[in-house]
């Protein structure tokens, strides 16, 4: 089968571009944006990729189209007007995945506002260790494997279940295509402000996908969310395993211990014991998920903490991007308030009480730009030395929002009057934690390069 994917270089659709290379398939496709590290990956496995989205494309004949979510009806994109008026067959992303790699797997799913690329990372890596070979489709890209996605030659399949719509002509939440044996609901808050209206919207979505797991499934829930607890409220009909309880709760699995060193609880007995680099409570919980999902294909807890000792994280998460004159330079994929609060937290554990944190980050998601929670950035940035913030692409006053913090707030027009500011407070022992969900601008170099000329 010859496909065509519009929106190819996004991180779902790219990797499901892989897969569906693995399997055999011809995959050819579009984007606005075709640039590297994506559009290289994607040429290196032979599919031959075309810049913008012009009617002309037809002309490759494919089976199918498979159109992703960045796709919308009107002028900016001919080729979804001239598919519709030809009447050729095309169909969503997750649901291409659904009928042709999905089908017949133990489908282990992660799904959250925080965490699911972390937590899908290491459950995948738990399967792998455990020898399991799993097949995984991951929103980053696992340390571990190298790879953003494989087939795999197992029965398994780990998948990051993204709650965001399908496609212009399917406005469910992805997840709900996947119809997972293994559910994860690691977290819940509100997000995509430019598709959701309240938390309540997406508690629907989220139980859309609870009603989707059989009766011998399983679904790993955080115990300390309420909004989860509202969502499983609404029915259950599948067994439920919880993670994550503050105190001792029988049958729940919980954490002792310091976040790098810790006793896995079952109720009250030890079940194994995790020792692994990673820092912060947030990580320890996406552990706990990980290997009460786990356990469910037959993985022990003891397996999986073996296999969360090798874990090497994803890219972009936490990430050192290089070090000039003892100022180190990190890059994270933090956005929304709530994780950027727990990533400049986990950072402060794990640094000398004398070094400074200096938080350096762009509003760039649709539900940043559109100001849904600016509110919350002075208590997600109160553990910073120093915060700057890129106003570029905001509709919103930044230094008005960031007033709580006084002097401690800093914000740049764009990302050269960013890096200049930082240059001019960045002292040795600092730690620069630069955080947004796109490349930034390219911020990581521009740093290290003022840096070495400082």
């Amino acid at each position: 089968m010859h496909i065509h994917i519009l929106g190819i270089c996004g991180t779902f659709m790219g990797g499901l571009a892989a897969l569906a290379r693995e399997a055999g398939h011809r995959v050819t496709g579009c984007d606005a944006n075709v640039y590297p590290p994506m559009s290289d990956q994607l040429r290196a496995l032979g599919i031959e990729l075309t810049e913008g989205f012009g009617a002309d494309q037809l002309a490759l004949k494919p089976d199918l189209f498979v159109i992703g979510n960045v796709v919308t009806r009107g002028e900016k994109f001919p080729l979804m007007e001239a598919i519709l008026d030809a009447g050729l067959a095309y169909t969503s992303g997750p649901q291409w995945l659904s009928d042709h790699v999905l089908q017949g797997r133990h489908v282990l799913a992660v799904a959250g506002t925080h965490g699911k690329t972390s937590t899908t990372s290491m459950l995948a890596w738990i399967l792998e260790h455990a020898g399991l070979q799993p097949g995984f489709l991951v929103g980053g890209v696992p340390q571990n494997f190298g790879v953003s996605a494989r087939l795999g030659a197992g029965a398994s399949f780990v998948i990051e279940a993204d709650e965001y719509d399908t496609a212009f002509f399917d406005k469910r939440s992805k997840f709900v295509h996947y119809r997972p044996r293994t559910a994860v609901l690691n977290n819940l808050e509100f997000d995509h402000a430019d598709i959701f209206a309240d938390l309540a919207a997406i508690e629907t979505q989220f139980h859309h996908l609870v009603r989707t797991v059989p009766a011998q499934g399983r679904i790993v829930v955080n115990a300390r969310e309420e909004a989860l607890q509202r969502v499983l409220s609404r029915g259950c009909w599948s067994e439920l395993q919880r993670f994550g309880a503050r105190k001792e709760e029988p049958g729940a699995l919980r954490a002792r211990g310091e976040p790098q060193a810790f006793d896995v609880l079952r109720g009250s007995l030890k079940v194994a014991r995790v020792e692994w680099a990673l820092y912060g409570e947030h990580n320890q919980l996406n552990a706990l998920a990980a290997i009460a999902a786990a356990e469910h294909v037959g993985v022990t807890p003891e397996q999986s903490a073996a296999a969360l000792a090798e874990f090497k994280n994803v890219r972009r998460r936490m990430e050192l991007r290089g070090e000039v004159g003892q100022i180190k330079v990190y890059d994270d994929f933090a956005h929304h308030p709530t994780a950027i609060r727990t990533t400049v937290n986990g950072l402060r554990r794990r640094i000398a009480p004398i070094e400074r944190i200096l938080a350096i980050f762009e509003p760039r998601s649709n539900t940043m730009k559109l100001g849904a929670m600016k509110a919350q950035l002075p208590w997600a940035l109160e553990e910073a030395d120093l915060s700057f913030c890129n106003q570029q692409g905001l509709d919103w006053d930044a230094k008005d929002t960031l007033a709580p913090l006084g002097a401690q707030a800093i914000v740049g027009a764009d990302v050269d009057a960013l890096v200049a500011a930082v240059i001019k407070q960045a002292k040795p022992g600092d730690h620069l934690l630069c955080m947004s969900n796109g490349g930034f601008g390219g911020i990581h170099e521009k740093l290290l390069a003022a840096l070495a000329v400082k």
